[in-house]
């Protein structure tokens, strides 16, 4: 597929079109139920739609094994350059968060200015980056293109397979990465209790979800004290912060606070704080969670 063989073609009544190279896809999105459809001559020409519930498990019409390719990928070639593997998963997902292409793009610069940094703050040229909840691999493959070593730590073994096969696909299987599965707060408090720094931190929580042995997570209970210890994680060479949530009771306001106060301590730091969006080509944005991020 080509750098720009990913489109927004439209979204409304609560589900979402998207083009990944030849392949079209119509899958359900909250964020779209308040509005109607722009293009609905489209919607016919998809090629699989995803029925079921968007957390949990669902099937594609037609069945991918009739549809998916077997090279199918979402290249990053600027910026950063790497490659996420595609795949039709029962959770309607497909391995990708296109959203996050401004936040690849931001990681890249601060691991380039941190590293252009180091020599003068006396940290070395090494640049560690802890990436929880990291998924498919997007800001571990980011960070790791720019050359920072990454500690890549997601709940399901799956996941963090896919994960290594995407650097791999990306040619960054030798990089420093390491791959862990364990539940974010286990490993954090870990982390704290070996005396282990990092020079940056991205994080990219769920709503809801469970660790590998079923360990509970709420994000409304559980985000700032996770936060509180990624800043303890940070305190003595923090070059960046990177925060996104999909969450519909946190804000752009909401979240800002979560991370002055979590990372910097009570009226700390203010991070810059935005939405996430998808947009079409005609310009109509789609609401797609929001971040904030240190320094500006």
């Amino acid at each position: 597929m080509r750098p720009d063989s990913y489109e927004l073609l439209d979204f409304g009544d609560g589900r979402k079109l998207e083009r990944f190279g030849d392949v079209v896809l119509n899958r359900p999105c909250p964020a779209a139920e308040q509005v109607p459809q722009s293009r609905p001559e489209l919607w016919a020409n998809a090629t699989a739609r995803f029925r079921g519930p968007r957390t949990g498990d669902g099937s594609w019409a037609p069945n991918k094994k009739l549809w998916q390719p077997g090279e199918w990928d979402f290249p990053r070639e600027v910026g950063s350059a790497f490659r996420l593997r595609l795949e039709a998963l029962p959770s309607g997902q497909v391995g990708v968060f296109p959203e996050q292409r401004d936040n690849w793009d931001w990681i890249a610069r601060q691991v380039g200015r941190a590293k252009r940094q180091a020599p003068v703050e006396g940290t070395g040229d090494s640049i560690n980056v802890l990436n929880l909840f990291a998924y498919t691999g997007g800001s571990t493959l980011a960070a790791s293109a720019a050359g920072a070593s990454v500690v890549h730590v997601d709940a399901a073994q799956g996941i963090v397979d896919r994960a290594r096969e995407n650097a791999a696909l990306s040619g960054l299987a030798e990089r420093p990465i390491r791959w862990i599965t364990d539940d974010a707060v286990k490993f954090c408090r870990r982390e704290i209790k070996r005396g282990n720094q990092y020079d940056a931190v991205i994080l990219d929580p769920p709503s809801y979800g469970h660790g590998p042995r079923g360990e509970p997570w709420k994000i409304g209970e559980h985000l700032l004290p996770l936060l509180e210890m990624c800043g303890e994680l940070t305190v003595e060479h923090r070059a960046f912060v990177l925060v996104t949530c999909h969450s519909p009771e946190i804000g752009v306001a909401e979240l800002g606070a979560y991370v002055a106060d979590g990372i910097f301590g009570h009226c700390g730091q203010p991070p810059a704080t935005g939405e996430l969006f998808l947009a079409t080509a005609e310009g109509r944005k789609l609401p797609s969670g929001v971040y904030a991020r240190w320094p500006a």
